[in-house]
């Protein structure tokens, strides 16, 4: 069974391959996954800067209310103090202790609301940072978007082309063949190897006699023992 057809047909597939391959990976297409990965990387950033901003400033406005509130209870408690006079020591001590016990209250409260604005003036400026930084990368990440965008039209016709002249080389070929070709394409590369001596082309493991003696008669498809790949003698050896 002569293999020089499917042996060309896999020149122009392994060339086809190899240019889609260095399409995946050019230096253009590898830096702009890199720039929109890291926009999404900001855009997630500024979401949970934006909720931990809405959740800090729900809880400001209730620290607050209840700090304006007991504001008002105090100086109602003041004002009481100063109206009715307590008769008795015992009625001075309960009142000095609930205006004391709302002051000591209202103190904490202020050192949470301060502690809160000086987060929130953080989270602010996380904010600006984060808007500089995705400002400058979208930049970025446009005008190299357009460069690629104009490499890979190029590159695409390209491999469009290289891909029908593969075709056109496997018209030639028995369904059959072909078929156990892509099967072994999918676990050895390339599928097929030339025999140099008694040794595969591919894994360059030894031959038993046996493999090599169906490979002389070219009455079937012959594999390797060791890789799988077919194997092929060109008809000039």
């Amino acid at each position: 069974m002569r293999l020089d057809a499917l042996w060309n047909y896999m020149q122009y597939d392994m060339e086809a391959d190899r240019f889609e391959n260095g399409m995946r990976n050019s230096p253009n297409r590898l830096k702009l996954l890199k720039q929109r990965d890291f926009l999404l990387e900001q855009q997630n950033n500024m979401k949970k800067v934006e909720n931990n901003i809405a959740t800090m400033s729900d809880r400001l406005e209730a620290v607050q209310d209840e700090a304006d509130r007991l504001q008002g209870v105090l100086a109602k408690l003041q004002q009481e103090l100063q109206e009715h006079q307590p008769e008795t020591m015992e009625e001075i001590q309960k009142q000095l202790s609930a205006a004391q016990k709302l002051e000591n209250t209202l103190q904490h409260y202020e050192q949470e609301l301060a502690k809160m604005r000086k987060e929130s003036e953080q989270f602010d400026r996380m904010q600006r940072e984060i808007r500089m930084k995705a400002a400058r990368t979208k930049a970025e990440y446009d005008e190299l978007k357009r460069q690629y965008e104009t490499e890979f039209k190029d590159a695409q016709a390209k491999l469009t082309e290289l891909k029908q002249r593969s075709e056109e080389e496997g018209k030639a070929i028995d369904p059959a063949m072909m078929a156990r070709y892509r099967q072994i394409k999918q676990h050895a590369m390339p599928p097929m190897a030339k025999l140099n001596g008694d040794r595969c082309g591919g894994c360059n493991m030894s031959l038993p006699a046996a493999t090599r003696d169906k490979l002389n008669t070219g009455e079937e498809i012959v594999e390797c023992d060791n890789c799988g790949r077919i194997l092929f003698m060109p008809s000039a050896e």
